[in-house]
């Protein structure tokens, strides 16, 4: 088995990492997970922000893929 994460950990762990960057608006950006891949959702200020919510994501220990479906609104 090894380090498998559970679909809860990880979203926990990308909410609390939105939240602590000064980058993404943790509040307009949703976060699902399933079996590994995390659905983000929602909306950005800025490209910069939809970029910055995916790398965070990504860098979550578990996360196979990364679906970012944040769209953005000026």
């Amino acid at each position: 088995m090894g380090a498998y994460v559970d679909d809860a950990t990880i979203t926990t762990q990308v909410k609390s990492r939105f939240v602590e960057s000064k980058e993404v608006d943790a509040g307009a950006i949703s976060v699902e997970t399933m079996k590994g891949t995390v659905m983000l959702s929602g909306f950005a200020k800025s490209v910069l922000e939809k970029n910055s919510a995916e790398r965070i994501a990504r860098g979550v220990s578990g996360v196979r893929a990364v679906k970012n479906e944040v769209s953005v609104r000026p």
